[in-house]
């Protein structure tokens, strides 16, 4: 009878042991409260031993996790109101505080999230929603980062996924940038006749030192328009004829006066 009553007492102790037998994976920390009380060092990873009922075990794990910001009305500085969602991404950095600072770190930096990407984005205007994405990114993850800190989180970046616009304003912003495209046409446009002006220009010039460069370039004008093989009929009429009747002319004025 006493060897049974002891053998049954082993067989309670090491079923004991068993049960107080945990397993970590490489990326998960125990925090351990023992009598209530915090352990001065979060355990694993591998095997530990967790006591019950004197210990009580909380698993975190340290890898990067992501979560969605649902999809937040946020009223810009120029009153424009816009849909916008988010993905943030963070990892904790020290289990103990993630769980003794805070209760349910993950709620708590979901909702942190959103208020922080309503008021951030609130202060900006429309164009620099649309169009400095990076830059708000980088001011969010700042921002998250900096109040999460003392929870043990640490949040790695924030990217906003979608700006949904109204849809008055696509029309909008897309009459706005047809003007701006046009607007730049007509920049091109006139910076090639500036330049074909100039062009000119020194033609001239350098027509006017060397009167034959004229022949010369109305003869192989001739060519040009003989070498496409249509019906204009081109009768060349010397320029020294011109010139010299133009002199004639001149002569009969100045003596009539």
């Amino acid at each position: 009878m006493m060897f049974s009553a002891g053998g049954l007492l082993i067989v309670i102790v090491v079923l004991y042991l068993l049960s107080s037998i945990k397993i970590l994976k490489e990326y998960e920390r125990a925090v351990i409260f023992r009598l209530g009380r915090l352990l001065p060092q979060a355990k694993g990873p591998g095997v530990i031993l967790v006591f019950a009922p004197l210990d009580r075990m909380e698993r975190v794990s340290l890898r990067v996790e992501p979560f969605e910001v649902p999809p937040q009305d946020v009223v810009s500085r120029d009153n424009v109101t816009v849909k916008v969602s988010a993905v943030v991404y963070y990892r904790v950095i020290e289990p103990r505080l993630a769980i003794v600072e805070v209760n349910n770190f993950r709620y708590a930096t979901s909702q942190l999230a959103q208020t922080t990407l309503r008021s951030v984005l609130g202060e900006v205007e429309l164009d620099e929603l649309l169009s400095q994405r990076e830059k708000l990114n980088n001011r969010l993850q700042e921002l998250l980062d900096e109040r999460t800190s003392p929870w043990g989180v640490k949040v790695t970046m924030v990217e906003v996924k979608q700006v949904d616009l109204p849809e008055q304003m696509i029309r909008a912003l897309a009459r706005q940038a047809e003007a701006e495209r046009e607007r730049r046409a007509k920049i091109i446009h006139a910076e090639g006749e500036y330049s074909a002006a100039e062009k000119l220009a020194m033609a001239a010039e350098v027509i006017q030192r060397q009167p034959a460069a004229l022949q010369l370039r109305y003869l192989q004008t001739l060519v040009e328009i003989g070498a496409e093989k249509n019906s204009t009929i081109v009768f060349p009429f010397p320029m020294d004829i011109v010139q010299g009747l133009q002199k004639v002319l001149d002569r009969v004025a100045n003596a009539e006066r």
